[in-house]
């Protein structure tokens, strides 16, 4: 790989761009470094590793394949975690996983959040934390998903509409639903939720 492709910006766009003109080495280069998230935001979805890693493989050898046609995405993480989602999900459906996925899609996700207890003051914050781990697994698979992915991938509202395939306002009501759901369950304001899930955002940029 050339001097001049090995500096790129975090997006990898440039590592995109060579790879679109087959090089080798980027597309190798695509691989490692979103191998492991990509199989992280799989097993959201499903415990069966061996969908996963088909839905994986199949996306890597489709890119490859038509790597000439492809476009330029503003974001190749958002880009891949959306082709992996729709992967996933055909995969599934084909083993009658889940039904139609027009309107309310029926589908599993499970998001476990880490937050850096260094950061919590006192034991009534620690306490807030593990009830709002609980209630964030008993709600809708929709709902866990765009927490995890605001709050955990750090992604603005464009880009999960863009991954979840809604409009962007959709996106806003899906997760003021979501907040609605745990401020009930929780008997707290949105305010201190929303902090919370923020600090679980500041742990997690720090530990990637």
């Amino acid at each position: 790989m050339s001097e001049s492709i090995v500096s790129f910006n975090e997006d990898n766009t440039a590592i995109w761009l060579a790879f679109k003109a087959g090089d080798w080495e980027a597309y190798k280069k695509l691989y490692n470094d979103y191998f492991k998230m990509l199989n992280n935001y799989g097993y959201k979805f499903t415990k069966d590793v061996n969908i996963i890693e088909d839905a994986v493989h199949d996306l890597f050898i489709k890119l490859w394949t038509n790597r000439a046609t492809l476009g330029t995405p503003v974001s190749v993480k958002n880009y891949l975690y959306k082709s992996l989602r729709n992967a996933i999900f055909r995969k599934m459906q084909s083993q009658s996983r889940f039904v139609d996925l027009a309107d309310e899609p029926d589908y599993s996700f499970s998001v476990e959040l880490s937050f850096d207890h260094q950061i919590i003051a006192n034991e009534e914050e620690r306490e807030l934390h593990l009830k709002l781990k609980t209630v964030i697994k008993n709600l809708p698979a929709r709902q866990q998903e765009i927490i995890y992915l605001r709050f955990y991938e750090g992604l603005g509202y464009d880009a999960i509409a863009d991954i979840m395939e809604i409009n962007t306002n959709s996106a806003y009501k899906l997760l003021y639903k979501a907040f609605n759901n745990l401020q009930a369950a929780l008997k707290t304001t949105k305010l201190v939720i929303f902090l919370s899930l923020y600090s679980c955002l500041g742990a997690n940029i720090h530990t990637k």
